[in-house]
């Protein structure tokens, strides 16, 4: 693993808050998001999954500070690593966004100005996108946002939406345990259950309908889904 790119910047928006781009075989795409992001934030850091291609290369081309993993071992696992390297900066919050270009960078302001009222984690909602996704993923996204709410106790429109601002107090709390996919769904049952404050604004995409860019098995990951969450529902609270 290795840390390189241009340092932290001083920037308009609050210095307290870093983004991070988690990314796994996303050359073509990541050094516009990373462009895009550096305006609206401290400090840009990119997670490169284990990518065979050029990611790494055109993220830090495009500004940003890059941490390489040699094998691709998840989400989940990305974010905790960028958790790791970020607070261990002195950031505040972390803001996190997909290195496929569906996430604008331009919304970043919205979750900002919502942070700025103190939630623990602001997730930037789709569900008013919802009837424009494909059949399968509207359902997938309604359903699971419906059963992880009632295992969190309290609503969440969306529960698997990437784009979202963390809250440093809230990850050395709850944790950040699961690899992948199941780790952004199990954090907001855990956060919940334990207290902190979840809010939702709703975002714009660069496109409705993520499938061609995601890396997200349908039946796998739902299974992952459903164990990770299953047990934060069942943890004992310390």
């Amino acid at each position: 693993m290795g840390i390189d790119g241009p340092g932290s910047r001083s920037m308009k928006f609050p210095l307290s808050i870093a983004a991070v781009i988690p990314a796994f075989n996303a050359a073509p795409s990541v050094g516009d998001v990373v462009r895009r992001t550096l305006p609206q934030v401290a400090e840009v850091l990119v997670v490169d999954d284990g990518s065979i291609d050029q990611t790494s290369l055109e993220a830090r081309n495009a500004g940003a500070e890059v941490v390489r993993q040699k094998i691709n071992r998840g989400k989940g696992a990305a974010l905790r690593l960028a958790f790791e390297v970020l607070f261990r900066k002195g950031f505040d919050s972390v803001v996190t966004l997909d290195a496929d270009g569906q996430h604008l960078p331009e919304e970043i302001p919205k979750l900002i100005d919502l942070w700025r009222e103190g939630p623990d984690l602001v997730l930037g909602s789709r569900d008013h996108l919802f009837e424009e996704m494909s059949g399968v993923r509207k359902a997938s996204n309604g359903l699971s946002s419906r059963l992880i709410s009632f295992a969190a106790g309290q609503w969440v429109g969306d529960v698997q939406t990437g784009f979202r601002i963390y809250r440093r107090r809230l990850i050395e709390d709850v944790g950040f345990p699961e690899d992948r996919f199941e780790a952004e769904s199990a954090v907001v049952v855990r956060a919940a259950r334990r207290g902190f404050q979840l809010a939702s604004v709703p975002i714009h995409l660069g496109f409705a309908d993520g499938r061609c860019t995601s890396h997200y098995r349908p039946i796998i990951d739902s299974v992952r889904i459903a164990k990770a969450v299953i047990g934060a529902r069942f943890e004992k609270l310390g």
